[in-house]
């Protein structure tokens, strides 16, 4: 019951109960800790966006000549993909293992259209305008391509529950560090669009990949870091940087290409035997 103040005509504050229940944030308003990573996750992929800008687009623009600074930006953009992956890569461990918000899968989607699709396509966006032997309007046309082929993917992911602990279509981190891997790569521009093309269509496409657990998810991290050690050491132009950053896209690319020849085979290997306990059922 209110109380009136008969000379303030002013009613007295409700017990404190009351006011705990009535202004207790909702349940799908809480963030847990898996949503703190997959926040990190997107801001990583932001930032990513703006060292490619400020240290890679700015400066062609003003034709400024320190190539140093570019190599710098594209190297910590790069690495800031991979933190997303990180973050990524743990969102999704650390959610199975304690509580997630209701709204984790909306805000792990979200995340992951800015550091996997925004991110790597502004990425190829800008290389097409800074490469000498590259096409601005093309490159913006695979740029689109990257960037709508990570939107279908995870549209698709809400949609579909993936079976027997396989993806359907290459997982959009790892789509994202093979587009940036096949730009840093520096191969002729036709060879790099056609490349980037491909990867786009693997996304989408129904070419299984594992899901990264338990040794897979360990091999993963031990490769992100690799990674993140290789872009470090082209970027302070180290003996051999270069080098050892062009044998790791290429190792990226050859991945990419045979782990659905593995999943493949598995297939393969498993239809046979159903067919051979299915004859085995039928004789007398």
């Amino acid at each position: 019951m209110t109380v009136i103040d008969p000379e303030t005509q002013a009613g007295w504050v409700p017990e404190a109960d009351e006011v705990d229940d009535e202004e207790e944030m909702p349940l799908s308003l809480r963030l847990s800790i898996a949503d703190t990573l997959t926040l990190g996750n997107a801001t990583c992929g932001f930032m990513a966006v703006y060292f490619t800008t400020t240290g890679i687009l700015i400066p062609h623009l003003t034709d400024s000549q320190e190539s140093g600074m570019a190599r710098n930006s594209a190297a910590t953009a790069v690495i800031l993909m991979l933190c997303a992956a990180v973050f990524d890569l743990f969102d999704g461990l650390v959610a199975r293992k304690l509580r997630s918000s209701p709204m984790g899968a909306e805000l792990d989607n979200l995340s992951d259209l800015i550091s996997f699709g925004l991110a790597p396509a502004y990425f190829v966006l800008v290389y097409g305008m800074v490469a000498d032997d590259a096409s601005q309007r093309v490159a913006a046309v695979g740029a689109v391509v990257v960037l709508l082929a990570v939107v279908l993917r995870l549209a698709r992911f809400s949609c579909v529950t993936p079976a027997n602990g396989m993806f359907q279509g290459m997982p959009s981190p790892f789509g994202a560090l093979t587009v940036v891997a096949i730009v840093l790569l520096e191969l002729p521009f036709v060879a790099t669009l056609l490349a980037i093309l491909g990867t786009a269509w693997l996304m989408v496409s129904r070419v299984e990949y594992p899901k990264p657990r338990g040794r897979l998810a360990i091999a993963m991290l031990t490769w992100i870091v690799l990674g993140m050690g290789l872009l470090a050491a082209w970027a302070f132009g180290a003996p051999g940087g270069q080098l050892l950053l062009q044998t790791g896209c290429a190792l990226q690319l050859v991945t990419g290409a045979v782990i659905p020849l593995f999943a493949t085979a598995r297939r393969v290997h498993n239809f046979r035997d159903n067919r051979r306990e299915a004859r085995a059922a039928q004789l007398p």
